[in-house]
């Protein structure tokens, strides 16, 4: 595991790059609740709560791709 985490660059990336990314074969997941998730989401998007992320991600995010993780904050 150690050595996946030291191949983990975050970065906040613009829409542009977002869009390169999944014609490239990226994930898509949005952290949303199930609930929200549920009622709207972006096209093409796997849902892990953001509570469940650092549980479940290294056996539902593939390790050979780019994967974006967006979250979405209206409050």
């Amino acid at each position: 595991m150690a050595d996946f985490l030291s191949t983990v660059s975050p970065a906040v990336i613009d829409q542009e790059a977002v869009q390169k990314l999944l014609q490239a074969g990226a994930t898509l997941v949005e952290v949303l609740s199930p609930k929200e998730y549920n009622r709207i989401h972006l096209a093409g998007a796997i849902n892990i709560p953001l509570e469940q992320i650092d549980a479940t991600a290294l056996e539902r995010l593939p390790s050979d791709r780019p994967v974006i993780v967006y979250c979405f904050d209206y409050q």
